[in-house]
């Protein structure tokens, strides 16, 4: 089974204007996730897709892998489905967010793994349990509900489950990492938004509605997206400290 990386970039961000180039201890933010990703054992190569000559040509300066894609795309989604057009040899896809310079290789690998165990499976995602009750609440932390097969029920931005009997469900919060099976991954992108897509703002309900399972592994790994200027600080010191500690 062959897999690829992808991660898609844009270089307009609301909150952080230029975020793909942002700099983390001397090297460009979206060359970080691509050298965390290239360090996947499973993956037979790492793209970083994006619409801005000033992303690819600093992937390239920093030994990346870059291609330009088309600047009209919605979602990332559709920027991925791009590229896996042009690998028909992937049996796999796996999609890193340009954001998350703390990806760890060893979760790549777990996503990989499960389309190996499943033959059934056409999609899967990560989720890490959250304790503190302002993180619960916090609109910009999708939840994620599972079944006992660890398969997706429902995503919401509102607190799910919701606490009636509290202790009795763990509370996890959605990390928008996927992987994809690349014939699925293209005929998603071509699905018309859903009602409950639209209504929570959430691109991976519309496989739900679909019928389709994602597939949800449960990891205890460190995120830290970076969205605002805060969590570049914070980013900053985590790679400065591992750094030293090597030294």
């Amino acid at each position: 089974m062959k897999s690829i990386c992808v991660i898609p970039a844009r270089y307009s961000s609301t909150r952080l204007p230029g975020k793909p180039l942002k700099d983390i201890c001397g090297v460009p933010m979206i060359c970080r996730v691509w050298q965390r990703a290239s360090r996947a054992k499973s993956v037979a190569d790492v793209i970083v897709a994006t619409d801005d000559e000033r992303i690819l040509q600093a992937v390239e300066k920093n030994s990346g892998r870059a291609m330009m894609t088309r600047a009209d795309h919605k979602t990332g989604t559709d920027r991925l489905a791009e590229v896996a057009e042009k690998f028909p040899e992937a049996d796999v896809i796996v999609n890193v967010q340009g954001d998350e310079p703390l990806i760890k290789p060893s979760l790549i690998d777990e996503l990989v793994a499960e389309f190996s165990r499943d033959d059934e499976l056409q999609m899967a995602t990560v989720a890490t349990e959250l304790t503190d009750d302002d993180e619960m609440n916090n609109p910009n932390n999708v939840k994620v509900v599972l079944d006992r097969y660890n398969d997706a029920l429902y995503f919401s931005r509102s607190l799910i489950p919701y606490p009636r009997n509290a202790g009795n469900s763990k509370v996890f919060k959605h990390i928008g990492i996927y992987a994809y099976r690349r014939q699925f991954l293209i005929d998603y992108a071509k699905m018309e938004p859903t009602p409950l897509e639209k209504s929570e703002s959430l691109e991976q309900l519309r496989a739900l509605e679909n019928g389709f399972k994602i597939r949800v592994i449960k990891s205890s790994c460190q995120f830290v997206g970076v969205d605002t200027e805060e969590d570049l600080q914070l980013v900053n010191e985590i790679y400065r400290l591992a750094e030293n500690a090597v030294r």
